[in-house]
């Protein structure tokens, strides 16, 4: 007997992988295929939404930056900002690299409208983003010097393999943590699962383009001698290697591993994704 006629033997589906994995399989493309189903105006707002709740843990993570002087306590409560996406609801532009991907691998959605999701939701994380932070430079201005502090930690880091492993692990870190959430049952594990993924994130200063953005966007506002040139600069090629990070680290393997499930689901898919059902 083969192992995987043992393994259909012992489990309770017919599918080439185990239970566990179909289930989350098929939640992923379920979910992926919804949120690439939204309409415009619920992709730009679910962005904007987006950008200032994570905006709401990089307000945590200066409050306890600018009391402790300590990266990684800071980063812990940088873990609010994404409690609050996952239990709001909305969209932040790294999260989309293995959701809406499965499911357009999958053909229950189009690349267009994949491209739609990951632009308005890019776009709107970094406006929603630069209002809120310009609300918290106006509340807290004695967090000025943190903000410089962080700012050119990131503007002035120059391009070099550093810099582009800190982006692929800042992408990878986000994207799995998509689908740790996506395998837990209840929502104590996925807010343990943000609340250690902020942990790394922001208390390693790993290299996010969102994130990061916001410290950049705040300390723009309070003054700082850094300027949009200065972050776009940055946000270039750390938006690069944080979509290969969560593509390639992340999202193919995934794939790979479901490959007979995708298979299967693009057997029974319309030829045109769009295609009513």
């Amino acid at each position: 007997m083969s192992g995987d006629e043992r393994r259909r033997q012992l489990g309770d589906n017919d599918a080439p992988v185990e239970e566990e994995i179909e289930e989350t399989f098929d939640r992923i493309v379920e979910e992926g295929a919804q949120r690439l189903a939204r309409s415009w105006t619920t992709v730009l707002v679910t962005g904007t939404f987006g950008g200032m709740e994570v905006g709401i843990g990089v307000m945590a993570y200066l409050a306890v930056l600018h009391e402790t002087h300590n990266h990684l306590l800071a980063g812990l409560a940088f873990g609010i900002g994404l409690i609050a996406l996952l239990l709001a609801k909305s969209e932040l532009f790294t999260e989309g690299f293995l959701v809406p991907i499965a499911a357009v691998a999958s053909k229950e959605a189009s690349l267009g409208q994949l491209a739609k999701l990951w632009g308005g939701t890019l776009l709107m994380n970094l406006i929603g983003g630069w209002a809120f932070m310009w609300i918290v430079v106006q509340a807290f201005p004695q967090w000025t010097p943190e903000l410089e502090t962080a700012a050119r930690h990131f503007v002035e880091a120059g391009f070099s393999w550093q810099s582009v492993c800190l982006a692929v692990l800042g992408g990878s870190t986000i994207t799995l943590m998509t689908r740790m959430q996506q395998g837990a049952d209840s929502d104590v594990a996925k807010m343990a699962v943000a609340v250690a993924c902020g942990f790394l994130l922001a208390g390693l200063q790993l290299f996010h383009s969102i994130l990061d953005s916001l410290l950049i966007f705040g300390a723009i506002h309070a003054g700082v001698q850094v300027d949009y040139l200065d972050w776009l600069g940055w946000f270039g090629y750390t938006l690069l290697f944080n979509i290969l990070g969560g593509l390639l680290l992340v999202t193919s393997l995934r794939l790979l591993r479901n490959k007979e499930l995708i298979r299967e689901r693009r057997d029974d898919a319309p030829e045109d994704p769009d295609a009513a059902r």
